[in-house]
């Protein structure tokens, strides 16, 4: 592929890199990172990305960026409203898949004593794995309610706090959600699942800070010393949003002849924005996107229990509080500046963070000064990053930012390079405890299968689209 060096964390793909680019492709990434990646076809898919009709100022994808289902994982496309369309495939089947990070007044050696203990009780809170199911156990009255209200819901349930919506993306509910658009096959798979961790990459992970870039924008977050203890919650709308998009996409495909859109892609179907197909599809991910920090919300409230029953304390005692959650895959409306004007660009960040500057109305009041936090965890043998969104975030990739490490193994590639039981031993020489249902498949999460979190962090901090504060390290980890 053609691709011309900007600067040091910047590469573009020409516009006239493949006939039919409307935009031009820009790439984060460090030069051995670019190298990588000329090996397969995620940038590829950055230049398809550029054909979608109504697609304004790059095609952007994130240093973490890599193959995907039509965008790339790490892809950021913004269309028109007016003239553009929503392409499911850029936001991917786990729609809402996000993290929550939970800040607490515990010290290392408070948690490490206890460790084995907090863990087991995590793990029976919440269930974890393929086809697991929730305990909370809405029925249908209030599944209907939780895709139209999201974490509000479970708060008003008593699953949390008002201070969790505050500190939650969207406030925990993206409003035009459209249950009429879900399919009765959805709502099946969504009912027994709210509350639950689920498989592959999902994790709840015990950390202890290590080391704090920034100190007042961490302060606003209540981190403010080394040895602290987080919590990071990692999932998405499960089965629900899996069916949403898998019965959207089938929509899509009939959509393209119907418009005339000529796409390099059949991965790439999409409608136009204010199409009956692409109006129903923002409807149904909406409830899925309000699933998700439902099931986060529950999933919090179960640790702060965890936390209580073996500290025999309050949540509020042990300080266990909300640092902010964030979407990773979802297709919003948001209004960006445009060629020094206001306008309404449908923005997908699929494997990306929204990364709002300091000042922005949608960024909650006690972050106003500092910017919205950004959570980039890495994979669970190293560390996790939290860093807050800048002004030249908005400017450039639509207020937009990396969302973790990013693959470089696919999945059976990571089981053919490792064993389950020799992950989970090199995890515990180095004090890192783990609990699972699927010992093999631990080895599709060893850190050998993933970049390095650190080098994805100093592209995009470099890049300036978004600042690191603080380096976080696992100390327990729970996968699915």
């Amino acid at each position: 592929m053609e691709l011309r060096r900007i600067d040091e964390y910047r590469w573009e793909i020409p516009v006239d890199y493949k006939s039919g680019m409307r935009v031009p492709g820009l790439v984060y990434a460090s030069g051995s990172m670019i190298e990588a990646l000329e090996r397969e076809q995620a940038l590829e898919q950055v230049a398809n990305v550029a054909f979608l009709p109504g697609i304004v100022g790059r095609s952007l994808a994130m240093p973490d960026i890599h193959w995907g289902y039509g965008f790339p994982i790490g892809g950021v496309a913004a269309m028109t409203v007016k003239e553009g369309v929503v392409s499911p495939g850029g936001v991917g089947y786990d729609i809402n898949c996000g993290v929550r990070l939970l800040r607490s007044d515990l010290s290392e050696q408070d948690v490490r004593a206890r460790l084995d203990r907090i863990l087991d009780r995590m793990y029976r809170n919440v269930p974890s794995g393929v086809g697991s199911e929730g305990k909370a156990r809405p029925g249908r009255a209030g599944l209907s309610r939780i895709l139209v209200d999201g974490a509000r819901w479970a708060v008003a349930q008593g699953y949390g706090t008002q201070d969790d919506l505050e500190t939650t993306e969207d406030n925990g509910r993206l409003e035009g959600a459209d249950p009429s658009a879900v399919s009765e096959r959805a709502l099946k798979r969504g009912l027994p699942q709210a509350g639950t961790l689920g498989s592959g990459n999902h994790f709840l992970e015990v950390q202890v800070v290590r080391e704090i870039f920034e100190p007042d924008a961490a302060a606003a977050m209540g981190i403010d010393h080394e040895g602290q203890v987080l919590i990071l919650i990692h999932t998405g709308s499960r089965g629900f949003g899996h069916q949403v998009c898998t019965d959207h996409l089938k929509v899509m495909e009939r959509a393209v002849p119907k418009y005339g859109l000529s796409l390099p892609d059949r991965q790439l179907a999409c409608a136009p924005v204010e199409s009956i197909e692409g109006q129903q599809y923002l409807g149904a991910m909406r409830c899925a996107a309000n699933y998700a920090w439902c099931n986060r919300q529950f999933i919090a409230h179960w640790i702060r229990e965890a936390f209580a029953d073996v500290f025999e304390m309050t949540p509020e005692k042990l300080g266990l509080r909300q640092v902010y959650d964030v979407a990773h895959n979802i297709a919003k409306i948001e209004t960006h500046t445009l060629e020094g004007k206001n306008a309404q660009l449908c923005v997908h960040r699929k494997g990306a963070t929204r990364a709002f500057p300091p000042g922005h109305s949608a960024v909650p009041a006690r972050y106003r000064n500092t910017g919205q936090p950004v959570l980039i965890p890495g994979d669970m043998g190293r560390y996790s990053f939290v860093a807050v969104g800048t002004q030249q975030a908005m400017e450039e990739t639509f207020g937009s930012t990396c969302h973790g490490a990013g693959r470089v193994l696919s999945r059976s590639a990571a089981q053919k390079a490792a064993r389950g039981q020799d992950v989970a031993e090199s995890l515990q020489s180095r004090a890192i405890a783990v609990r699972t249902g699927d010992i093999r498949g631990l080895a599709e999460e060893a850190s050998i299968a993933y970049k390095d979190v650190a080098e994805v962090v100093d592209v995009v901090h470099g890049a300036g689209i978004c600042r690191k504060v603080v380096r976080a390290e696992p100390l327990g980890v729970i996968k699915g």
